[in-house]
């Protein structure tokens, strides 16, 4: 942050130069400057580059008040915030003035006095930009007064003023933030006759307190942020109020899956300070948000509602939190990310999603659970063969398994905890017969703990496909035959072969 200007009285203001102008035409200004810098105008925005911030750009060029409009996690109040850094860095005030007067134009009472009283004399202070942002969030108890402002009557007795002086007016917040940027948070939760009191503001630039005969032209942006599920579950925008609003800008959800994967990377605390180092194999990030997609267009989630971006964050972070607790038990100073770690991020999906009847029926737990493994099922798909794919050839379809699942249909089993030293977890995997030369072919692992991680993934993605079977317990799961541990209690039988060999169709009858 660089220094405050030097200048300390209006006379010295004057002699500088200094032109007011309003706090749009400096938005506007400063976003010209930036756009034909080629700066980043919001870094850390990541997919709105073609849809939501040229929007942004036009409304402000226009010298638009503006409306963000979309569903939870969408990055609106980030994108408000980020606002102030299109003003000057240091503007003059008034020194001592509750609404940030200009020397040159003072609105308030006190400002105009002490002008008239001192003349060039008059005191100037410099006011940061970062003190030229105000922000509400919208709740049913917010009066006229704490916006706008109201009489003072402790002012009025301390001071032996009537109440027909200006001077025992409170000023509000929006009058507080006069030559600065506004934002109202979550609208429609803000009550309709509360509303009506921004009508002025809006169009007019000015306001009345409980009917004083005293207009305050105020100099303010105002930016606003609205959720679609508010308009019918806890209020609305009145009419003449989203009237006077300018633009109304609709944000979204990642449309790509990098692009999410991008945004959670810069959002989660992965790279953590303790004395282990997890590795997160980029498959396990796609697996995360993808999780946050498939939720997006589950049947057991309320779509109005939204999956928040915080999803995926908080996910990542349970993943990495479960590597870490495994490697701290174990003593390890690092350690890899496996399949068996998707279960800790249930809770992250459990208080993030809201359902409707039928995920209500279907429990909290077994929605994340499905989620998850919609999202394994899908990623690992696009790094192995298809299983369901009609391939051609040993390397196709659900040909490319046949070594691994005739190795369960032998009644052969995984036992695989999640605490598992990293020996351990990979002498059960390599039991497995086929799994390792799979693997080994299809993805090119980074190192044996990658390559171990992806072989559980495998078997996970195998058993999403009802190829294999999965039994879930606190101490672990255990992946065995699909049909096999559903016959087992009714007798067994073998192929229709004389050989002992596995052979597909066999398996497909069973």
């Amino acid at each position: 942050m660089a220094d405050a200007p030097t200048i300390s009285t209006l006379g010295e203001l004057r002699a500088s130069g200094y032109t007011p102008r309003s706090v749009k035409d400096e938005v506007r200004a400063n976003l010209i400057d930036r756009i034909q810098a080629g700066d980043d105008v919001f870094p850390g925005i990541l997919g709105f580059d073609r849809t939501v911030v040229p929007q942004i750009q036009n409304a402000l060029l226009g010298r638009h008040d503006f409306i963000l409009l979309g569903l939870r996690g969408q990055a609106k109040s980030r994108l408000i915030r980020m606002l102030p850094s299109l003003l000057d860095e240091w503007v003059p005030e008034v020194e001592g003035s509750e609404i940030h007067d200009d020397p040159l134009r003072p609105v308030s009472k006190f400002g105009r006095d002490l002008v008239a009283e001192m003349g060039d004399d008059t005191p100037v202070a410099w006011l940061h930009r970062s003190a030229r942002y105000g922000e509400k969030l919208a709740t049913p108890d917010t009066s006229i007064a704490d916006l706008i402002g109201d009489v003072d009557p402790i002012k009025a007795a301390t001071q032996k003023l009537t109440y027909a002086d200006e001077e025992v007016i409170h000023f509000g917040i929006i009058p507080r933030t006069h030559r600065g940027i506004f934002a109202i948070n979550e609208l429609p939760d803000l009550q309709p006759r509360i509303q009506v009191g921004l009508l002025n503001i809006m169009e007019e630039q000015d306001i009345q307190v409980r009917g004083f005969n005293v207009r305050i032209p105020i100099d303010v942006l105002m930016v606003f942020t609205a959720n679609p599920e508010d308009y019918t579950n806890r209020g609305s925008i009145i009419t003449p109020l989203k009237d006077r609003i300018d633009s109304q800008i609709l944000t979204h959800y990642p449309r790509d899956l990098d692009i999410g994967v991008e945004i959670t990377r810069q959002e989660a605390w992965a790279d953590r300070d303790g004395a282990v180092t997890v590795h997160v194999p980029h498959v396990f990030r796609e697996i995360v948000e993808q999780v946050a997609f498939e939720a997006r267009a589950s049947e057991y989630v309320d779509q109005k509602s939204g999956v928040s971006a915080r999803l995926t964050r908080a996910a990542l972070e349970d993943l990495v939190s479960a590597a870490e607790r495994r490697a701290l038990v174990h003593g390890e100073a690092e350690t890899t990310v496996r399949a068996s770690d998707l279960e800790a991020i249930e809770p992250a999906v459990t208080g993030k999603v809201e359902l409707v009847y039928e995920g209500e029926q279907e429990g909290a737990q077994g929605v994340a659970r499905a989620l998850v493994g919609r999202a394994v099922s899908t990623i690992v798909k696009t790094y192995l063969p298809d299983p369901t794919a009609k391939g051609s050839g040993d390397d196709g379809g659900r040909a490319a398994y046949r070594e691994v699942l005739g190795w369960f249909s032998r009644g052969n089993t995984v036992e695989l905890d999640a605490d598992l030293s990293f020996a351990d977890y990979v002498r059960q995997l390599d039991q497995v017969d086929g799994l390792a030369a799979l693997v080994g072919a299809h993805t090119s692992p980074a190192d044996p703990a990658v390559k171990a991680s992806m072989m559980e993934l495998t078997l996970e993605m195998l058993h999403q496909h009802s190829l294999v079977g999965k039994d879930v317990a606190d101490d672990g799961a255990s992946y065995a035959d699909m049909m096999g541990s559903v016959l087992s209690g009714l007798g067994s039988f073998g192929p229709d072969d004389e050989d002992d060999d596995f052979d597909e169709d066999d398996y497909r009858r069973r």
